[in-house]
């Protein structure tokens, strides 16, 4: 049974005319050392009665795209025209329509309990409100603007979602999208006019950070001192969102993987050394770093969708200290996504993997780019980490400090271009001695995966704007941590915050973990976003058919 929308009855939730107030039992458990009488480990079971709030007040939202004209920004863009407009096109197989496949707010759904013996499932968006519909009635040429579209509603409708940006090849997003080669040509052809007048915002480029082969492309930049730079950026986001009269703005980065920024004591560690060094316009602030802080004095949620080390820890604890959420590392979509479910289900089943072999191609400018091995690299270090939790969750099966063998390869063939394809192979040890193999080809349509993530995560960190919460004990509500974990299950690298360890604030306890199994990401937002209606997890346990 399929419902497209519920109400929760329930003595532990108010639905307000501004909020939804809700009380909900956190039961986990608590791990105690053995004292000193020589008593072994002790589990305690342990509940928390926590209060959220969450909101209604459904912002009107604008997103700002780094790097809006590449493969990403205008697949992203081509698809909420494409929806918003009702836009069909034909194939020699057949006649496709718009859809957001791929979104886990927009096409996934939740099971909320069990009718008559029959499951129950609903949207996933069904469970807290997200972003409403907009009601302009102008088309700015800087933006895509959604226009005479229909009141407020408690839905996620990415449709009126206002898209604007920054790159630094001037072209248009018609044009862009034209170079991309991404979408078929007659959607590209229907969807030229509504994109034709739609420019970037010229862009911050440093060559030192990112493939030389970039250059020929860099057209659009914004020019001066670093702090300059930022000041710019700054002003973009306040007039983007003044222009179209947008309630809240997030920005993402989707533009080039750069190398990894060197974090050096005095330079970038702590916030205060790192605002000094802008204003010394020192060399190894990255473009997405100047971004990031341009955000975060904002007070504009700024998501990384690239591998690098945007956030590095004087960048944090500036993102702390203005309580201004921060989100990434690197979309999860292609292999990466498939890696961390493969490696949960063999750890978990007690199948010991002890080589992982991964290698791709692709020729888009994503793969023309990391072809630089200072750049690859970023790429290297995000993909190698997501086995991490796993391997440590069974020391069963893995000694202290033992771990698979894994290896990435990343080549560049041009003709293949958007159309990614991944190969991996994975050895195990099995039963008495035995070995078993796993060879999987994946073929990743590049920007096809990793546009709906992009959604997923603006309608995602706006909403954790507006969620609050507070344990007993407390007086105050207060927001989540600014380190946006609950992003986590789009990243490849969820940036946690334990990377905060060197700077001088924290709000969180240092050593939380970094969960990067695909289930355990997906029931924790699944989960979060429940007890924000006051529902219990899913457990699974279905008592009552035993």
């Amino acid at each position: 049974m399929f419902l497209d929308s519920f109400r929760v009855e329930s003595p532990r939730v108010r639905y307000g005319a501004s909020e939804i107030e809700s009380e909900y039992r956190y039961d986990t458990t608590e791990v105690v050392p053995p004292g000193d009488g020589g008593a072994g480990w002790v589990v305690r079971p342990k509940s928390v009665t926590y209060n959220f709030k969450t909101s209604t007040s459904v912002p009107k939202l604008g997103v700002m795209l780094v790097g809006w004209g590449g493969n990403n920004g205008t697949t992203l863009t081509a698809g909420v025209i494409a929806n918003r407009e009702g836009i069909s096109w034909e194939t020699k197989e057949k006649v496709h329509k718009a859809n957001y496949f791929g979104s886990l707010t927009q096409a996934s759904t939740i099971r909320v309990g069990s009718h008559n013996g029959e499951e129950v499932h609903a949207p996933f968006k069904s469970l807290v409100p997200m972003v409403m519909i907009l009601s302009l009635n102008f088309l700015c040429t800087r933006y895509l603007t959604i226009i005479n579209m229909s009141k407020s509603m408690h839905v996620v409708d990415p449709n009126a979602i206002v898209f604007g940006g920054w790159d630094i090849s001037n072209l248009s997003m018609a044009d862009a999208m034209a170079r991309a080669k991404v979408l078929d040509i007659n959607l590209q052809k229907k969807l030229r006019p509504y994109m034709q007048s739609m420019m970037p915002l010229p862009g911050i480029f440093n060559p030192d950070f990112v493939a030389a082969n970039q250059g020929a492309r860099a057209n659009n930049l914004i020019q001066g001192t670093k702090k300059e730079q930022v000041e710019q950026i700054k002003k973009d986001i306040r007039e983007f969102k003044e222009k179209t009269k947008v309630d809240k703005v997030v920005v993402l980065w989707t533009a080039n993987t750069e190398r990894y920024s060197n974090v050096v004591a005095g330079l970038n560690d702590t916030m205060d050394n790192l605002m000094a060094s802008l204003e010394k316009n020192e060399a190894e602030i990255s473009p997405s770093t100047l971004y990031a802080i341009a955000c975060v004095s904002e007070g504009v949620p700024f998501v990384n969708g690239s591998p690098q080390n945007t956030f590095v820890t004087g960048l944090i604890e500036f993102a702390i200290n203005k309580n201004s959420v921060i989100g990434g590392d690197d979309f999860k979509s292609g292999q990466t996504k498939m890696k961390s479910v493969l490696v949960d289900f063999l750890v978990g089943a007690g199948i010991k993997p002890t080589s992982i072999a991964s290698y791709n191609h692709l020729g888009n400018n994503d793969g023309m780019n990391l072809s630089a091995p200072q750049v690859f690299r970023s790429k290297e270090i995000s993909k190698s980490s997501v086995v991490d939790d796993m391997v440590a969750s069974n020391p069963i099966l893995y000694s202290p400090g033992e771990h698979p063998d894994h290896v990435i390869v990343i080549k560049y063939i041009p003709y293949v271009g958007d159309s990614k394809r991944a190969m991996d192979e994975y050895t195990s040890e099995i039963f008495m001695g035995g070995k078993n193999t796993i060879v999987l080809h994946n073929t990743c349509e590049d920007s096809l995966l990793a546009a709906p993530i992009i959604l997923d995560l603006v309608l995602l960190a706006e909403l954790s704007t507006r969620i609050q919460l507070k344990a007993e004990g407390q007086d105050k509500f207060h927001s989540f941590h600014p380190v946006a974990t609950m992003l986590s299950y789009l990243s490849k690298a969820p940036l946690v915050s334990f990377f905060i360890l060197f700077a001088l604030v924290t709000i969180v306890p240092p050593g939380t973990p970094v969960v990067n199994a695909l289930a355990k990401q997906r029931a924790m937002l699944e989960n979060i976003l429940r007890a924000c209606v006051g529902l219990a997890p899913e457990n699974n346990m279905m008592l009552e058919h035993k």
